[in-house]
């Protein structure tokens, strides 16, 4: 069965998605329930804002799936939980497989699953684990026809041993984005390097498969507006932000400038005027 209907779901014709990010709960962390505390508020939000998707966990998907409007975002499921974003840096790090992922899935209609593929120095086994859930999620992604969207993350610990953060190492995202293709991702979700305009590196390593950017820890308003504009142009599919819009002042002008940025080519200026209101 292909995957391609439900791609179109969620890509639309122009092949572009913006995908916002409300999953953080389930990585049991405190500081990640900032602006999501009430869900039924927060998902009602911004699917009112009408992003192409938004990304939810099992127990909190049919909160979008339940929500009024007839026209609404499209579904991408969490497939996966992991113990890596807490404030100290666990002994025994997991990323486990929620239980009959897929069919979950399909009976929340979602259009695609995300599941990670994490790589952090001296953590072999934390890798391995990813690699065995994507291989054993692949096979019945194809059989349902259900769109894989793999989360390559290069992480490091973070200063003063507390916890893990981003690493924009380019030459470390490069084979980990070339590995979750291999391993047969319709989607790649990988965060930004630290030279942006490096970003087409990125692009052309994946090889033709679509490459969402990650918006990871919250920055200014200016800065995610432009690195939005570079990624964008540089031949990224789209994005994924989660932070950046649900602990914004206006979380609803956020969307509607990514939107524009993502779908209409908007520049960093025009998206900072729509976002200004």
């Amino acid at each position: 069965m292909s995957v391609y209907p439900r791609l179109r779901r969620l890509l639309g014709e122009d092949g572009r998605c913006f995908d916002v990010a409300i999953d953080h709960g389930s990585f049991n962390e405190r500081s990640l329930l900032n602006g999501i505390e009430d869900m039924r508020r927060a998902v009602a939000m911004i699917a009112e804002a009408n992003p192409d998707a938004i990304q939810l966990s099992p127990g909190l998907a049919p909160l979008l799936q339940e929500h009024g409007r007839k026209q609404k975002p499209a579904l991408v499921l969490r497939a996966d939980v992991t113990n890596v974003y807490g404030q100290s840096q666990a002994r025994a790090l997991f990323s486990r497989l929620a239980c009959e992922a897929v069919e979950q899935a399909l009976a929340l209609d979602a259009a695609c699953i995300v599941v990670n593929l994490l790589s952090i120095p001296e953590r072999a086994e934390l890798h391995e684990q990813c690699i065995e859930n994507i291989c054993y999620l692949k096979p019945q992604c194809v059989r349902y026809g259900m769109p894989l969207m793999i989360e390559a993350l290069v992480l490091r610990p973070a200063a003063g041993e507390r916890g893990y953060t981003s690493d924009g190492d380019l030459d470390k995202i490069l084979p980990l984005v070339r590995q979750a293709v291999e391993l047969g991702a319709d989607l790649i979700k990988a965060d930004p390097c630290e030279d942006v305009s490096q970003y087409g590196q990125v692009i052309e390593v994946a090889s033709g498969c679509p490459v969402l950017v990650r918006g990871g820890s919250k920055v200014s308003d200016k800065d995610l507006v432009l690195r939005t504009h570079q990624v964008m142009h540089l031949g990224a599919a789209g994005i994924v932000y989660g932070r950046n819009v649900l602990q914004h002042e206006h979380p609803a002008r956020m969307v509607h400038a990514l939107m524009a940025q993502v779908h209409e080519n908007a520049t960093a200026e025009q998206a900072w005027k729509i976002l200004k209101g």
